[in-house]
C-alpha cells in the first residue's frame, strides 16, 4: 500500500516537474459562480464554443470566453453587455495572462482592484498574485409555519505563484436552526453534509445541524494540458436540476486530475479520487485507553477517464467509462488509459465477489443548430445485458438517462427556458459489496433523487438587468420502492416503479440580485405536495410550504 502511494506521488512529481518550466498556471473557478450561465447562455446562441462538459473550468478559460463573447458585441442584448462588462473586471488577472501584460506591484485592502472591481484584499506582482475573500451569510425563513435559520462564514482565496501553479482555498462553516430543518439532506439537490447533530452527539440540541467544508486545490497547465490534485467538487455533464453521472449531491472529495487537448475538436479527462465508504473495517478495531472502540473505515475510490469530440461546431459527444473500487489502492487505475472493465476482469481473475463495480455514460450537446437553442442528452450504464435487452425475463436494464432543451433569448430578449425529463430505472448506483457502491460518505455521487423514479422539470427564468434575475420552476417525481439487494439480481427483474409509489410535486420561486461583485440578496420560495401510496392503492396526501429571505457576500 505504502509502495503504491509512493509510486502515485512520485508521477504526480514527474508532471508538475515537467510542466512547471512552461508558461503554466491555473485555478479553477467554484461551481456556484454565476459566470458558468453566463457563458452557457451566450454558448447556446452561437456566439462563443464552450466545454463545459467537465466541471469546474479553469479561471483563465472562462476569461478566454469571455474575450471571445466580447468580439461580437453585435450578438449581445444590452443586458448581456453589462454582465460581460461586470465579469470581466472580475478575471483581470487571467486577462493579463492572456494578453502576456506585465503586472505592477500593488495591494488593494478594502479598495478597487486594477479593474475596478472592489476587493477585500488583492495583491499583485509579476511572480504572485493573490484575492481572497471573505464568506459570511445568514438567511431566515419558515419550512412548515415553523422559523428556520441558517448561518454560514468562511474563507476563499486564489492566487498564482510565479508562471507555474495556481492554487485555491474555500472553507466555510454552517450552522442550521429550526424544528423542522432538513438534518441528512437525502431527498434534495442539496449537497449532503456531515452533521454534527442530536443523532451522533449526546445532548446536542434536536433542533441544530452544524457542518463544515474544507476546499483546495493545486494546479499547472500547459498548451495542451492542465494537471491538479485537490479537494473540490466536480460536475459532469448537462442538466439544470440533477445530473446522473457526477454531481455535487455527495460532499466534496481528494482527487488527481488530468486533462488533455491536443486539438480544438478533441478532448480527454481523466480523474482519480478518494471517496468515503462508511464502511467500518471489522478487522481493524481495537480499544483505547478509556475502553471505547477505535474503529476506521474501509478505503473507497473512483477512477474515471472520458474522451470528448467535436465533429462540427455547436456539436460534442461525450463518452466515459468509471469503476468504483476499494480497500487497496490500485495501480491499473492510476492508468488514464486503461479500459477499467477489462482490468476489473483481470484483476478479479473473473470472480464476482473479488470484482469491481464499473459504469460507462455518454453525453450529446447540440447548441444553436436550431436558433438559440440548446438540446442535451446524458445516459448512465451500471448495468446491461444486451443479448435480454428486450426479453423482460432475462433482461438487467440498470440504467438511467436525461434529455432535455433550453431555449435563450426566446421569444424575448433575456428569457431562458428549459425543459427536461429524466428516468433512472431500479438498482442504478447499488450493488451487492457495500464498499463499492456509487457513493461517497453514503451520498449518491450522481442524481440526487437516486434510483426506481422519474422526473419531468421545467423552468422559467428572466435577467430584468445586470445582476438581477428571477425564475419559477416546477418538477415532478415518481420514485418506487428501493427493494432489497437481493432484488437487484432476481430473474426476470422487478419493473420500474415496482412497489409502493410515492409522487411529489414542487412548485418554486426565486429572485437574486448581485449588488457589486460577490454581495447577493435572494428571496426564494417553494410548494412541495408528498403523496404516499398506501397499501389499498390509495394516496395519502402532505403539503409543506418554504419562504426564505438571504443576504450574503461569497456564497
Amino acid at each position: 500500500m505504502k509502495n503504491k502511494f509512493r509510486i502515485t506521488f512520485f508521477l504526480a512529481l514527474c508532471v508538475f516537474a515537467i510542466t512547471a518550466n512552461l508558461f503554466a498556471q491555473v485555478v479553477y473557478e467554484p461551481l456556484y459562480k454565476d459566470v458558468y450561465d453566463f457563458l452557457r447562455r451566450l454558448s447556446t446562441k452561437g456566439i462563443i464554443e464552450y466545454n463545459d462538459e467537465f466541471r469546474p473550468l479553469s479561471r483563465k478559460y472562462l476569461a478566454e470566453k469571455l474575450i471571445e463573447a466580447k468580439k461580437l458585441p453585435e450578438l449581445l442584448t444590452e443586458v448581456q453587455k453589462a454582465d460581460l462588462k461586470f465579469y470581466m473586471k472580475d478575471y483581470y488577472h487571467e486577462i493579463w495572462f492572456i494578453k502576456n501584460e506585465k503586472n505592477e506591484k500593488r495591494v488593494d485592502f478594502f479598495s478597487s482592484d486594477p479593474a475596478g472591481r472592489w476587493r477585500v484584499f488583492s495583491y499583485g506582482d509579476e511572480n504572485f498574485k493573490m484575492n481572497l475573500s471573505p464568506i459570511l451569510g445568514y438567511e431566515i425563513g419558515s419550512i412548515d409555519n415553523a422559523k428556520a435559520t441558517h448561518l454560514w462564514n468562511g474563507i476563499y482565496t486564489y492566487g498564482y505563484i510565479t508562471e507555474a501553479l495556481g492554487v485555491s482555498f474555500d472553507f466555510r462553516d454552517n450552522t442550521e436552526e429550526g424544528t423542522t430543518i432538513d438534518k441528512t439532506k437525502r431527498f434534495t439537490p442539496v449537497t449532503g453534509v456531515n452533521a454534527r447533530s442530536s443523532s451522533n452527539i449526546a445532548n446536542y440540541s434536536k433542533n441544530k445541524i452544524e457542518y463544515s467544508e474544507a476546499k483546495g486545490i493545486i494546479a499547472t497547465d500547459w498548451n495542451w494540458g492542465s494537471f491538479a490534485i485537490g479537494k473540490e467538487f466536480m460536475e459532469w455533464g448537462y442538466a439544470e436540476n440533477g445530473l446522473i453521472v457526477l454531481s455535487q449531491k455527495a460532499p466534496s472529495f481528494p482527487f488527481i486530475r488530468l486533462d488533455i487537448y491536443p486539438v480544438d475538436w478533441l478532448g480527454f479527462n481523466y480523474f482519480h479520487a478518494w471517496l468515503s465508504s462508511d464502511v467500518v473495517d471489522s478487522s481493524d478495531i481495537y480499544y483505547t485507553e478509556t475502553g471505547t472502540e477505535r474503529i476506521s473505515f474501509r478505503k473507497k475510490f473512483i477512477a474515471s477517464h472520458t474522451l470528448f469530440i467535436r465533429p462540427l461546431k455547436g456539436l460534442k459527444l461525450s463518452l466515459g467509462e468509471s469503476i468504483v473500487y476499494s480497500d487497496e489502492l490500485e495501480i491499473a487505475y492510476l492508468i488514464p488509459v486503461m479500459f477499467f472493465r477489462l482490468a476489473d476482469h483481470y484483476l478479479s481473475r473473473q470472480k464476482n465477489s473479488a470484482g469491481n463495480n464499473a459504469q460507462f455514460f455518454g453525453a450529446i450537446s447540440s447548441r444553436n443548430h436550431i436558433k438559440n437553442t440548446h438540446l442535451y442528452g446524458s445516459f448512465f450504464i451500471d448495468e446491461i445485458t444486451l443479448t435480454g435487452l428486450f426479453d423482460s425475463f432475462k433482461q438487467r436494464n440498470q440504467f438511467g438517462f436525461t434529455l432535455g432543451a433550453s431555449v435563450v433569448d426566446l421569444p424575448l430578449d433575456n428569457l431562458t427556458l428549459t425543459l427536461e425529463y429524466s428516468k433512472i430505472y431500479p438498482f442504478v448506483y447499488n450493488h451487492f459489496i457495500q464498499t463499492t457502491t456509487y457513493e461517497s460518505a453514503s451520498y449518491i455521487l450522481g442524481h440526487w433523487m437516486g434510483n426506481n423514479d422519474d422526473q419531468v422539470y421545467g423552468s422559467i427564468k428572466y435577467r430584468f438587468l445586470r445582476g438581477l434575475e428571477a425564475s419559477i420552476w416546477a418538477r415532478y417525481i415518481r420514485k418506487g420502492e428501493a427493494g432489497l439487494v437481493v432484488d437487484q439480481y432476481k430473474q426476470p427483474q422487478p419493473p420500474f416503479l415496482f412497489g409502493l409509489r410515492t409522487n411529489y410535486t414542487y412548485l418554486g420561486a426565486m429572485v437574486k440580485y448581485e449588488i457589486i461583485h460577490e454581495l447577493f440578496v435572494r428571496i426564494r420560495y417553494q410548494y412541495m405536495k408528498t403523496s404516499h401510496q398506501q397499501e389499498d392503492l390509495s394516496f395519502i396526501d402532505k403539503t409543506v410550504n418554504e419562504f426564505h429571505i438571504a443576504i450574503y457576500y461569497g456564497m
